[in-house]
């Protein structure tokens, strides 16, 4: 048998680089922002999405990868999940005690009951908008599911800095949502360049931050 050839290096490295040159879009801008409270702390867990003004600047319908949201030492870990409509959101258990998982939000009314650390439960989240997490048996369990119908969105991090990478030129309506934000969320016009960074400050009018290890303390479920 005569032994195949394999393709000349230079000839690999061309393919590479053609599909990444097609991978990312040609002309690309960014957009940076940081979140603030009222005093100019930092606020994070904060969501920001992009939705394109223009009906002809549409996204591609890539596959969706799962997201996860998990229970771990009686608390949702993340405490805020962004994820764009049509994410199946697996539910794992990864404490040694049972939890019963439930939300009364429109976007998705769900009810997980009682299961186990062996157990993983699967819900598709496929309405926009926020879903409040709950836990039947632990009153203090709260955890925040952000649907976005766009893939143009980024969570806040602990600065309160959140980047939202790859966005095609062109108009764009942001809006801004915190767990702890009063009222309707920030919404602003952004216009994005081919090329790049629009960096904008934003301060939110925001609640106070629940008390959870009082809650914990004054709670006696522990199954």
């Amino acid at each position: 048998m005569k032994k195949q050839r394999s393709a000349p290096r230079g000839v690999i490295v061309f393919c590479i680089c053609i599909f990444l040159l097609t991978a990312v879009p040609a002309q690309a801008g960014e957009f940076s922002v940081t979140l603030l409270d009222a005093n100019g702390g930092a606020a994070g867990d904060g969501v920001v999405s992009l939705t394109p003004k223009d009906a002809s600047n549409s996204f591609a319908q890539e596959p969706l990868a799962e997201a996860v949201m998990d229970q771990m030492d009686k608390e949702f870990v993340p405490y805020v999940l962004p994820v764009r409509t049509g994410t199946r959101v697996l539910f794992p258990n990864s404490d040694n005690i049972r939890h019963h998982v439930y939300s009364f939000s429109k976007p998705k009314m769900m009810e997980l009951k009682l299961y186990s650390k062996e157990e993983t439960n699967a819900v598709v989240f496929d309405k926009p908008g926020v879903v409040v997490l709950g836990c039947n048996i632990h009153d203090w369990m709260v955890g925040y599911i952000y649907v976005a119908d766009t893939p143009y969105f980024a969570k806040s991090d602990a600065e309160g800095n959140a980047v939202v990478p790859v966005l095609p030129p062109g108009s764009y309506e942001m809006q801004v949502w915190h767990p702890r934000l009063k009222g309707k969320p920030v919404s602003q016009d952004v216009e994005i360049p081919a090329t790049g960074t629009v960096t904008r400050e934003i301060r939110l009018p925001l609640k106070k931050k629940r008390n959870i290890k009082r809650h914990r303390r004054n709670n006696y479920k522990t199954y």
